[in-house]
């Protein structure tokens, strides 16, 4: 091996803390692939079910089929959110979701990350939080650390790399502010 490359044979996850015995997180594994991952309906099941294993799930909120959710326990959604089909809270570290927001089918909430400039490839892990009313559109990304603002939209496709500003409306790879947003 060349100097400078990374040695993945030397990657060390046990400083990780998962945030729960390796029992529930096993469980929790199980229960989502029965229940919750799954195409069968229902909101409230699925709500019960996170709540269940710590999440805190506010009042009215629709969570669609196949959604997957890494450690329950780390996710926190406020009233009358959106989580839509196929959306996937890797959440490594805490999620943060406000209330009235939209979360959009196939959306990617990604907390985890690795040092490359570290020959063992480290985890980095880093909370994510979106603020009230805000729109994660279709297909988009929302890298580890991310804040997107009050009421900030994120374009479909598109990849928060860094925080969004309050009432932005962004898009790209990464994500540029295009204008403001307005309410009417």
């Amino acid at each position: 091996m060349s100097k400078g490359q990374p040695d993945l044979s030397r990657f060390n996850n046990d400083g990780f803390e998962r945030g729960a015995a390796k029992w529930r997180e096993g469980l929790w594994t199980v229960v989502q692939a029965i229940f919750f991952a799954s195409w069968l309906p229902g909101s409230a099941m699925r709500r019960s079910v996170l709540r269940l294993f710590g999440a805190y799930i506010g009042e009215g909120v629709v969570i669609k089929p196949r959604t997957r959710v890494k450690f329950p326990w780390r996710l926190r959604v406020g009233d009358n959110s959106w989580i839509g089909e196929d959306v996937w809270i890797d959440n490594l570290a805490p999620v943060i979701i406000g209330s009235n927001v939209c979360i959009s089918q196939g959306v990617y909430l990604c907390t985890g990350s690795h040092n490359w400039s570290c020959a063992t490839f480290d985890l980095i892990t880093s909370a994510i939080s979106i603020g009230d009313g805000a729109w994660v559109a279709a297909q988009s990304t929302v890298g580890p650390g991310v804040s997107i603002g009050e009421g900030a939209v994120l374009g479909l496709g598109s990849t928060a790399t860094k925080d969004l500003e309050p009432w932005t409306i962004n898009c790209g790879l990464p994500a540029v502010r295009l204008k403001m947003r307005s309410m009417f």
